[in-house]
């Protein structure tokens, strides 16, 4: 846990020196633990000499003393200046990687393009548009209702309502207008190859395209990362997945309100862009990131996708649990399980372990399938509670990836030899093959065998 707490909250560090770890009670007794490579080469100058200085302290402070315990007096004083010392590197150690790592990639951008105005669309929109008074976010939208209430009025009637946006965000229905001189574009629609293929004659070759979809197309099964480049017919297309455990409305928060008000309480995420490209990849983490945004980078484009795709099916099967009462203890083995077979399928897909434990996997995972906001999690719960299908998604304004996805993934784990019990129950309850009684009743009558 420590090194998965490592790889989200701090910078990669191509050569370590030395472990640090790092133990900070905060004033709600919430306890929060850093474990962390140290700076790469070059940071340590920065503040040698104050290292060094504290060398000396730091080893007084930890050699054994005589009498009392280490909870209370002299013992309690040295320890937390131990953890202050340690905090202050820490502090130290960050200004001086941000001043080596500084990117002028938000200072050249000029115009980024949203495609789409879903509620994640446009919170991502807000967010780069926050960057910079004079950065231009252009939405393209097929819905002239929202058109004009976000040019005349800045907000999104249709899906985030309660939220005024930044005014350097303009939507248009023409994708020529959206498109031209844009330096970035936000993938954010459902999968349909005929809308890329209908704006590909406006698209230059070298405008990176950043996913926001999640899932996998039915009949072809294929991901973004393959129908982006093959529908705009440019194989060398720049490809970008974000992801990672966030809702839009809480990405919102740190916005002003309908009325004028900045919201006091500060909603925090982290995310992660997956690129082929290392720089590309780079670039987009300094495009987005803020102080209520954190980005991680990987390279691990297939990962991040597949898990991105499968966790909204397993929320399905979070949201039956509950709406079936079935309990905390069926939950967490339900959860637990369905981690495991999206392993099995994603590393027999080529993806790396340590993505699907990382942010876009289980970060991501916990979030849908635990929080009420989950779209997929309600169509679950919807479904244990003895509602059709139909029916519940008749009554929903919004996507809920994981139905469509449910069927691609078993086709998926069939080419790949994987069994994958819970996912294939989910796809079976939403072809109406299986009511899900009937479907925990066949999963607990699985054969008794040894956990992998």
């Amino acid at each position: 846990m420590a090194a998965a707490a490592a790889a989200t909250f701090l910078p990669h560090t191509p050569t370590p020196r030395r472990r640090l770890a790092v133990a900070v009670h905060s004033p709600t007794r919430h306890r929060l633990s850093l474990v962390f490579s140290g700076p790469p080469d070059g940071a340590l100058s920065v503040a040698a000499a104050e290292e060094k200085a504290d060398a000396g302290e730091e080893a007084a402070a930890s050699a054994p003393r005589g009498g009392g315990g280490g909870g209370g007096g002299g013992g309690g004083k040295e320890r937390r200046r131990v953890v202050r010392k340690a905090w202050e590197k820490l502090v130290r150690w960050s200004r001086s990687w941000r001043r080596r790592n500084r990117s002028d990639v938000v200072e050249t951008t000029r115009k980024v393009v949203v495609l789409g105005g879903g509620s994640f669309g446009t919170a991502m929109a807000a967010q780069v548009a926050a960057k910079k008074v004079d950065l231009e976010v252009s939405m393209l939208l097929r819905d002239d209702l929202v058109c004009r209430s976000i040019n005349h009025s800045h907000i999104n009637c249709k899906y985030l309502p309660d939220h005024r946006l930044p005014e350097n965000i303009t939507a248009t229905t023409s994708a020529s207008d959206a498109l031209a001189g844009a330096d970035f574009c936000f993938h954010a629609v459902p999968f349909s190859s005929s809308f890329l293929e209908g704006i590909s004659t406006h698209v230059d070759p070298k405008l990176p395209f950043i996913s926001l979809s999640k899932g996998l197309e039915l009949n072809t099964l294929r991901t973004m990362s393959q129908i982006i480049p093959q529908s705009l017919g440019n194989p060398r297309q720049p490809f970008i997945v974000l992801s990672g455990p966030s809702f839009a409305v809480e990405l919102m928060n740190k916005l002003p309100t309908g009325r004028n008000l900045i919201v006091i309480q500060l909603y925090m995420a982290a995310m992660v862009v997956a690129s082929k490209d290392k720089k590309l990849a780079a670039a987009v983490q300094q495009l987005l990131a803020s102080p209520n945004l954190r980005i991680s980078t990987s390279n691990d484009v297939t990962g991040v996708e597949i898990a991105g795709a499968l966790k909204n099916v397993l929320a399905i099967a979070a949201g039956i649990v509950e709406g079936m009462h079935l309990g905390n203890n069926c939950m967490a083995a339900l959860v637990a399980q369905g981690c495991s077979e999206i392993r099995w399928l994603a590393t027999k897909m080529g993806a790396k372990p340590t993505t699907l434990s990382g942010l876009s996997g289980s970060g991501d995972i916990m979030l849908t399938c635990f929080v009420n906001l989950s779209r997929n999690r309600n169509v679950g719960l919807r479904l244990g509670s003895g509602e059709k299908l139909d029916e519940i998604m008749n009554s929903m304004n919004q996507v809920a990836e994981g139905v469509s996805t449910a069927g691609a993934v078993i086709a998926l784990a069939q080419k790949y030899h994987v069994k994958m019990p819970v996912l294939t129950a989910v796809a079976r309850i939403i072809d109406n093959e299986l009511t899900p009684k009937k479907a925990v009743m066949e999963l607990m009558n699985l054969p008794q065998v040894e956990e992998v």
